[in-house]
């Protein structure tokens, strides 16, 4: 992503899929997953660690992915939630047992629209004082016109928009663009990591 003050080595606007990239010495999930492991033991301290489920985040579906980058940006001090333009439904009906015995149901469903512009992002984010919006796209899906013109609109204003296909993509171009620390004793950029982990090969 580049904007007219920062460079990065990838491209605006395009697909962020981690085999597109030179490869990078740390997996990105497992990155996710350490520190939601960590985030976890600091929550509940009261319990042995070895009681604690093991945070397991994935990215096999679009809901996973998404899930994923959410919780990647919250855990290093980002702002992140998750925006739905489907509508909803209302449901109206009512059920009741009639003279018979026989169930009946009496009312209408009401679709109600969303109220999102059309087109809109999946995921919305604050990070170090930049807007981001991030569309998520799993295997062939692709954008709309609607999505097309959404991405202009949100870079016109001077925010970054990124199509996110899987994780190591997206953890590689936030590492690239933010330079990113997650604390004072803990740095999880690709460089560093290793540094505070000496067991490096077991999160390769």
């Amino acid at each position: 992503m580049t904007t007219n003050t920062q460079k990065s080595r990838f491209k605006a606007g395009s697909a962020l899929n981690g085999t597109d990239h030179p490869p990078r010495a740390i997996s990105g999930l497992k990155v996710l997953n350490s520190l939601a492991w960590e985030n976890l033991k600091r929550r509940y301290p009261e319990i042995r660690p070895e009681l604690l489920p093991r945070p397991k985040y994935r990215e096999r579906t679009a809901n996973q992915l998404t899930q994923s980058v959410i919780a990647f940006i919250k855990l290093t001090g980002g702002q992140a939630e998750r925006i739905s333009v489907s509508g909803r439904t209302i449901d109206h009906r009512q059920t009741f047992t009639d003279v018979l015995g026989h169930q009946r149901s009496i009312g209408t469903l009401q679709w109600i629209p969303g109220t999102m512009t059309r087109g809109s992002a999946d995921v919305s984010l604050i990070v170090q004082g930049r807007s981001l919006k991030i569309e998520i796209k799993i295997g062939r899906d692709r954008q709309s016109e609607h999505q097309k013109k959404y991405q202009a609109e949100v870079e016109k204003a001077g925010g970054i928009y990124l199509i996110v296909k899987d994780f190591q993509g997206f953890y590689d171009w936030y590492n690239d663009y933010f330079k990113h620390k997650s604390g004072p004793e803990q740095d999880y950029t690709s460089q560093n990591y290793g540094e505070h982990f000496p067991d490096k090969s077991s999160l390769t």
